[in-house]
C-alpha cells in the first residue's frame, strides 16, 4: 500500500505554487491576472500582492488571538458615522452595519469605537447664545479691536487666573490637625 498525501495538503501546495506565479508576474512587470495560475477574482491577485509587498513573503503566517469581527474598512465606516452624528444610538450603527453587509453585534461595534479612540458619545455644549449675550459679545468685540496682541494676551491671562475671594475665611489649623473650633 503506497502512502498518499492528504487531498488538502495538496491542495495547499497548489495554493502555494499560485501564489508564487502572482508574485513572480509581479517581479517581471506583467499584468498579473493575465500570467497568475489562479481561477479568480482580480482582488484575490491583488491582495497576494499586497501581502508579498508589505511582508516579503506569501506565506499564511501565524498569529495570536481571535480574528476580528469587523474588517478595518466597517469599522472605518462606522468611525465615520459617529463622527458626523455623535448622538446616533448602537442600534441605527448596528443596522448601517448590516447595510454594508458586515452584520455584528452592538457590543463588537462598541468594542471598534472604543479601539479607535471613541469613547462617551453625549452632545456636545454649546455656550449660551442668548440675544443679550450675543450682542455683549459682538460688543467686546468691537471695542477691542484696534487693541494690539500684547493687550489681547493681557486681558486673556487675566481671564485664566484663578481669582481667590479675599472675604473667606481661612481655615485654622490646630496642633492636632483639625480645623479651629470657630470655624466647624
Amino acid at each position: 500500500m503506497s502512502m498518499q498525501k492528504p487531498s488538502h495538503e495538496v491542495e495547499g501546495i497548489v495554493r502555494r505554487a499560485q501564489r508564487q506565479d502572482c508574485v513572480e508576474a509581479q517581479i517581471w512587470g506583467k499584468v498579473s491576472k493575465q500570467f497568475c495560475s489562479i481561477e479568480g477574482p482580480k482582488n484575490t491577485v491583488a491582495s497576494i500582492i499586497l501581502k508579498w509587498k508589505k511582508l516579503g513573503t506569501t506565506k499564511t503566517l501565524p498569529r495570536a488571538g481571535r480574528p476580528a469581527k469587523l474588517s478595518n474598512r466597517g469599522r472605518m465606516a462606522l468611525v465615520r458615522e459617529v463622527t458626523k452624528n455623535l448622538m446616533v444610538s448602537l442600534t441605527e450603527l448596528q443596522s448601517s452595519s448590516v447595510e454594508m453587509g458586515e452584520p455584528s453585534r452592538r457590543t463588537t461595534i462598541s468594542a471598534a469605537l472604543h479601539q479607535s479612540g471613541i469613547y462617551g458619545r453625549v452632545a456636545r455644549r454649546k455656550p449660551l447664545l442668548s440675544k443679550r449675550n450675543v450682542t455683549a459679545r459682538l460688543e467686546l468685540a468691537k471695542r477691542n479691536l484696534n487693541d494690539s496682541q500684547t493687550m489681547r494676551n493681557k486681558h486673556v491671562s487675566s481671564l485664566m487666573k484663578p481669582r481667590l475671594n479675599s472675604l473667606a475665611p481661612m481655615p485654622r489649623i490646630t496642633s492636632g490637625g483639625n480645623l479651629a473650633p470657630s470655624l466647624r
